[in-house]
């Protein structure tokens, strides 16, 4: 195995590195010199995330516990003085995905990469914040569909794209992110029609390199942990089970409305206001419903746990709080599925000190910790508990938390 600049160690044999940054940005401006044989005012990059715990908390105004990846999307963006916009990506190998105008920018208009890519543009509008057209040429190394926020990492680079050349202001402090956040998600939300919460814009644009970002989703403010595994002679397996997820598909709707709906019944704007599982027991209609509730409250209290044990230096006690994390949600929020536990069950047994499903569920990937001197094992467990299957061959990379998103040329 080899560790890159960009804090990725690879697995040499199956596993795709991150871009260098710079790697990231020379790509984005070679497909913008190849479409319009020009040169971009610049590039902006804007990482996925992987959640260490605290999964569909936040938009139950909860706690989560996200990091940046190595993996990133690049938009390589020039601004235009009239209202075009073009836009060109290698997600769908396409000459250009999408060209029209800022006007024709609007909810259910558009379909696919453009949703996200195009949609950042209304969102920035429906902020009262104006953009000219643009031509934008996208490339991304994080993985699609295996839920580690590709759809985030793309309005993120966007949006920061879009605040720089328009002169906005907002990319510049943690105040203003958070403001662009927050118009990524409404993209996410409104354009997209992903009603996810926002972790995964705030780990793309607030995170610090080598911390957690511990975020409160009730009121949006953060912390910063340090989260320092070498130091503690650990790693993060980030287990690509390639088992493909969707958001959009009914399914993450229906756990959002029946926690709405509980929060409802039980007097609170949102479950995070709420901890009386017993009360909760006696009072909601359903099963169902007592066990999509019993999942929020406890999970919000293992981030609370985790982050108490890392500021404490206990870092080694964490296992135990993530493997509840994704009994919780296999058991009562009904989000895994075969190949995550799989996956999970396998790094257990090899020895990993806590394994989880992490991202919205029903497939993508699952992270263990594990002793460095237990990587290796735990990864051939993995892929043997694959084949076992007949499983598609797991991609297991080892991440470090990196930067946020930022211009880079």
């Amino acid at each position: 195995m080899t560790t890159t600049e960009t804090g990725v160690i690879v697995d040499n044999d199956t596993t795709p590195a991150a871009w260098t940054r710079t790697e990231g940005a020379e790509r984005a401006t070679d497909l913008f010199r190849r479409t319009w044989d020009a040169a971009p005012d610049g590039v902006w990059a804007s990482p996925g995330r992987v959640n260490i715990i605290g999964e569909h908390t936040d938009y139950n105004g909860g706690l989560c516990l996200p990091i940046a990846l190595p993996h990133c999307t690049y938009v390589a963006l020039r601004r235009r003085e009239d209202d075009v916009v073009r836009i060109v990506s290698a997600f769908d190998q396409s000459v250009v995905d999408w060209e029209g105008t800022v006007e024709q920018i609007v909810p259910r208009a558009l379909k696919g990469w453009p949703t996200y890519t195009a949609g950042v543009a209304w969102g920035l509008a429906d902020a009262g914040l104006r953009p000219t057209g643009f031509d934008a040429a996208l490339v991304s190394c994080v993985p699609l569909g295996a839920g580690l926020s590709s759809s985030a990492a793309v309005e993120c680079a966007m949006v920061l794209a879009l605040d720089e050349v328009n002169g906005f202001g907002l990319g510049g402090d943690d105040e203003g992110r958070a403001k662009l956040v927050d118009i990524a998600v409404h993209v996410e939300n409104d354009m997209a029609g992903a009603p996810t919460g926002g972790m995964d814009q705030a780990a793309s644009l607030r995170t610090t390199e080598g911390h957690a970002l511990l975020l409160d989703c009730l009121d949006g403010s953060t912390r910063q942990v340090p989260f320092d595994l070498a130091d503690a002679g650990l790693e993060l397996l980030v287990i690509d089970t390639r088992a493909k997820h969707a958001l959009v598909d009914g399914q993450y709707a229906a756990r959002r409305e029946s926690c709405e709906q509980a929060a409802t019944m039980l007097g609170v704007d949102t479950l995070r206001q709420f901890d009386d599982l017993g009360w909760a027991l006696a009072n909601l209609p359903d099963d169902t419903m007592v066990a999509r509730v019993r999942h929020v409250v406890t999970e919000i209290a293992r981030v609370q746990e985790f982050v108490a044990l890392v500021d404490e230096g206990r870092i080694l006690e964490v296992g135990p709080l993530m493997d509840a994390s994704h009994d919780s949600l296999r058991d009562d929020y009904e989000v895994s599925c075969v190949e995550l536990d799989t996956a999970v069950d396998a790094a257990r047994a090899a020895g990993a000190l806590g394994a989880r499903m992490t991202g919205g569920g029903f497939g993508g990937c699952a992270i263990a910790l594990v002793r460095e001197a237990d990587a290796d094992a735990v990864r051939a467990a993995v892929r043997q508990a694959f084949a076992g299957r007949g499983f598609t061959e797991p991609i297991v990379h080892v991440v470090t938390p990196a930067a946020p998103g930022a211009r880079v040329s």
